[in-house]
């Protein structure tokens, strides 16, 4: 059993049967945060789409407080993380390409449509794949991510204004097909107010849609 639980705008913790996985862990100076970040112990492993501070957020504080945790994101992450003082045994710079062994997860950087160095992860273990869009809008091989990858989680945003709206999200869900998705990165700030409702809606004819508030979880 694989529990996701939603930190609030695109922020997750994910626990698998041997690993706690962050995905984005914008926690301080979110207006929407579950949890603070000094309550998160027991970190293996935080996954970053790209380095926009609503996403790297508190990565490296974590980082260098939980030394067994490895930071993945695109390679331009490495440098700024060594910055911080994030120990380079503790990073794995990756790019987008295919899907890498980490031991107890795995892991692959996928496109995804934003300013900056950005992409989407998908994290495997425990026989269940979990998609997490980052920020992007709609782009046509999200069909590649269901015949590659078919996930049976997908993370996807809808505050529209710098990602999909709830239109172009439900269309997301047409295409990856997963068994579950959840809208994320919405409501956090005024440019990004949308009702998941509509999101809800529209994708509910694609996939189960679970509609969260943040702090709640769910388990596949």
């Amino acid at each position: 059993m694989v529990s996701l639980k939603w930190l609030g705008h695109a922020a997750w913790q994910i626990k698998f049967k041997e690993a706690t996985v962050l995905i984005d862990p914008f926690l301080t100076g979110n207006p929407s945060a579950a949890v603070k970040q000094e309550d998160l112990k027991g970190i293996d492993f935080i996954l970053v789409t790209h380095t926009h501070s609503d996403h790297v957020g508190d990565a490296f504080t974590i980082a260098k407080r939980e030394k067994q945790a490895k930071i993945i994101g695109m390679f331009e992450l490495y440098g700024m993380a060594e910055k911080e003082g994030v120990d380079s045994s503790q990073l794995a710079g990756m790019n987008k390409g295919n899907m890498v062994d980490f031991g107890k997860i795995k892991v692959a950087l996928t496109h995804a449509d934003h300013s900056g160095e950005e992409c989407g992860v998908i994290v495997s273990a425990d026989g269940k794949t979990i998609y997490h869009a980052g920020d992007t809008a709609l782009f046509r091989d999200m069909k590649t991510i269901h015949e590659l990858y078919n996930p049976d989680v997908a993370l996807l945003p809808i505050g529209g204004y710098f990602t999909m709206g709830p239109v172009e999200a439900a269309k997301a869900v047409e295409w990856i097909k997963p068994k579950i998705a959840v809208p994320m990165h919405f409501n956090t700030f005024p440019p990004i107010k949308q009702d998941p409702n509509k999101f809800k809606e529209l994708a509910g004819k694609f996939a189960e849609v679970k509609v969260l508030e943040p702090g709640q979880e769910f388990t596949i």
